[in-house]
């Protein structure tokens, strides 16, 4: 069967600032550290029945596997439930909910005691380290970050697959205009490259993620996100100095981003067809090149 080509990505036990700085983060190419986490609390502490027993009772947001339709904004919750609740059926059977960036200093802000920030050379944003929690069956659009940071992605509780592309490689994506995910019709894991050609020159980067690892994911790179089992993550962010990052991201942060939702909430449905069919278009004229 068909595959995207990848690569694993480099998997280091520990690493020195000076040698992640110069190997790492100047080059902007991403690693695995197994060690960032092994003195911190969290290590031995974090699991799905700790966080039930801290905060069980919130109602949390959900999201699922399927693409947004008509009038929805691009990113909105297909349900909620009590974080008890969801985290017992995570435990129990798969499911493709989900929840998406869970803002651990406001509503779990208990566990800021149980982690460091690591001293790597980054420079980390402190006010927003967030989780991310998932079931075997859930899946995480491929996409890169509106806000252009560089982030470290710590898993715990179970596995999770991770595909990361380059930003040299966006243009096989297949990208959607006003957006900073691809095609949503897109299956990464069973591509029809009849149908999306670029695909066959797409180059990726794969691994296995378990507890307690930390991955480095620079700049502008996108992932793509398969839970294996029930677990969960965190991922604290550091952004670039770099005045060009800086302008397309407060361009994504405070133009793309409304104007999408603008367009969606006017034209619905039409306007997300209008922008999928841009997208398969002008990709695939860039292969036939």
């Amino acid at each position: 069967m068909a595959a995207i080509k990848t690569q694993p990505i480099t998997r280091i036990e520990e690493i020195s600032k000076e040698d992640f700085i110069k190997y790492y983060y100047k080059p902007q190419i991403p690693v695995l550290i197994e060690g960032l986490t092994k003195d911190w609390p969290a290590y031995n502490k974090w699991n799905i029945e700790y966080i039930q027993s801290l905060a069980g009772d919130q109602i949390v947001p959900l999201y699922n596997n399927e693409p947004t339709k008509g009038k929805q904004k691009s990113a909105e919750p297909t349900t909620e439930m009590k974080l008890f609740d969801y985290l017992e059926l995570i435990k129990t059977k798969p499911t493709d909910l989900r929840i998406f960036f869970y803002d651990l200093m406001k509503k779990m802000p208990v566990l800021a005691e149980d982690f460091d920030y690591p001293d790597i050379g980054l420079k980390f944003f402190k006010r927003l380290p967030v989780m991310f929690f998932g079931s075997k069956g859930s899946k995480v659009l491929p996409h890169y970050d509106m806000d252009l940071a560089d982030l470290v992605h710590f898993h715990f509780h179970g596995n999770k697959k991770v595909v990361l592309f380059a930003p040299s490689q966006t243009k096989y994506l297949y990208r959607v205009p006003y957006a900073v995910h691809n095609v949503e019709a897109i299956d990464l894991d069973n591509p029809d490259f009849e149908k999306y050609p670029a695909l066959k020159n797409l180059e990726g980067l794969e691994i296995e993620m378990k507890h307690g690892d930390a991955l480095y994911m620079p700049s502008g790179y996108w992932h793509y996100i398969t839970y294996l089992n029930g677990g969960f993550s965190m991922t604290l962010r550091a952004f670039s100095k770099k005045p060009q990052v800086l302008l397309r991201m407060l361009y994504n942060v405070f133009f793309m981003r409304h104007f999408e939702n603008k367009m969606r909430k006017w034209k619905g449905q039409k306007w997300i067809d209008y922008k999928d069919q841009k997208a398969v278009r002008r990709t695939n004229k860039l292969v036939s090149k």
